[in-house]
């Protein structure tokens, strides 16, 4: 019997994983089950690829950056990158904005329904707020101190500090690359080596993958708020996934315009990140499989992967910025406000610097909105009012944010003349052995 490839059985352990927890739910005791017996088996999946995180970009960014041979290689290649993840990052809120006007769905939500979700989602909403006012304190130029560590091992300890982290690793690399070539062949070769290693238990983590998306969509299913309050905010998440698909459209067409490459080639070779991305509700825990796929799948050689795809995990949050701008209109439309144009310019500009502000790790984005609001002159409070559907909806937005991340690759590449044919032909025989 043929093997199914993997991202058809991550795709079937999802279906599972929901219509087991929908049978468990029936039962007084399956909610415990599930949280007891099941769930713990998707947070041992989440954490084996997080533990492989912080390596992998250390080991694959020095590497890439010390293979540019040259200082001004690694400038352009860097301006290129972050000027491309910006302008998407800005049509990505732009999409938001105009769906979200479009649609109106702040008009659906009612006086009882709006206070149920203040009432019940109010400690929560006021958790990120104060987490929010604690960034907004700091000084203007404090994002810019955050980047440089004062240690490297307590960054390295911490995924939230990835930005630190990519920091050492291109310093390291510029150092390798200003010291003469037979000096640094050891360090590299150490690093090469390093590379393959973590590039293997990537391989063997995503073995697993069916099963960790089983126990984290079961767990999801039984930990999910009421249907009644689903209904209610049903028009909210309809116009972001409207967004959010709009936005997938226009990274098929700039890497169709860019690279001559079919969307089915690109689906194909990103989808099991895509997968992973939206059961994890994670850039950060998703990226060794993503710069797996974008390397032997999609054709971009690894210096590229190893650069822009590390820097974009963390910076390059499209979906991220393009749900805040839907939610922060959404929210204003709920308490009966009319945002002007230049309030909403306002949250063109805002969320797309929060956005680059925001963790790779499931509902930063919360934090961030909060200043996207407050900068509109939106009610903070509203922050409650999404937090029913803020979960599945970060799945959705993660997988965006994953295949921007994959299209700018491919973008970069091919202006760099290092886009080539896939390595792996028949897209899932890296993983049948």
């Amino acid at each position: 019997m043929k093997k199914l490839a993997l991202h058809w059985q991550i795709l079937l352990g999802m279906v599972l994983g929901v219509l087991v927890a929908l049978l468990l739910n029936n039962f007084s005791w399956g909610a415990n089950f599930i949280g007891d017996w099941i769930k713990p088996f998707g947070t041992i999946f989440i954490n084996a690829l997080k533990l492989i995180a912080v390596p992998l970009i250390l080991a694959s960014l020095i590497k890439g950056v010390s293979d540019l041979k040259d200082i001004s290689s690694l400038s352009k290649m860097g301006l290129r990158t972050i000027s491309t993840y910006v302008i998407t990052t800005v049509i990505a809120v732009s999409i938001g904005l105009m769906v979200v006007n479009v649609v109106k769905p702040g008009s659906t939500i009612t006086e009882d329904t709006r206070n149920e979700l203040v009432e019940a989602y109010g400690g929560e909403a006021q958790k990120r707020k104060e987490q929010a006012d604690m960034q907004k304190e700091a000084g203007p130029l404090q994002a810019l101190v955050d980047i440089v560590p004062d240690n490297i091992i307590g960054a390295s300890s911490n995924n939230r500090n990835m930005l630190q982290v990519i920091f050492f690793a291109i310093f390291f690399g510029i150092g390798l690359i200003l010291i003469p070539e037979a000096t640094s062949k050891p360090v590299k070769d150490f690093f090469d080596g390093f590379n393959e290693v973590i590039l293997k238990m990537i391989d063997i983590i995503m073995l697993a993958a069916p099963y960790g998306v089983f126990a984290l969509l079961a767990a999801l299913v039984v930990e999910a708020p009421s249907a009644d309050l689903f209904a209610a905010l049903g028009m909210y998440a309809v116009s972001v996934i409207i967004g959010l698909a709009l936005m997938i459209g226009v990274y098929l067409l700039l890497v169709w315009g860019f690279t001559k490459k079919t969307p089915k080639f690109f689906l194909n070779g990103i989808s099991p990140a895509q997968l992973l991305a939206f059961s994890t509700s994670s850039s950060a825990a998703t990226l060794p499989v993503t710069m797996e796929r974008v390397e032997e799948h999609l054709g971009v050689k690894k210096e590229v992967t190893s650069f822009v795809l590390p820097i974009g995990a963390t910076i390059n949050m499209d979906g991220t910025s393009l749900y805040q701008a839907v939610a922060a209109v959404f929210i204003a439309q709920a308490f009966g406000m009319d945002l002007s144009l230049g309030a909403q310019l306002g949250i063109i500009v805002t969320a797309t610097l929060a956005s680059i502000g925001s963790a790779a790790v499931p509902g930063a984005g919360m934090v961030m909105l909060v200043i996207v609001l407050a900068q509109a002159g939106i009610p903070e409070a509203g922050l409650a009012l999404i937090f029913a559907v803020d979960r599945p909806l970060d799945m959705c937005r993660t997988v965006v944010n994953v295949t921007g991340d994959a299209a700018v690759s491919m973008m970069v590449a091919k202006s760099q003349g290092k886009l080539g044919e896939p390595h792996v032909k028949n897209w899932d025989d890296d993983y049948k052995h």
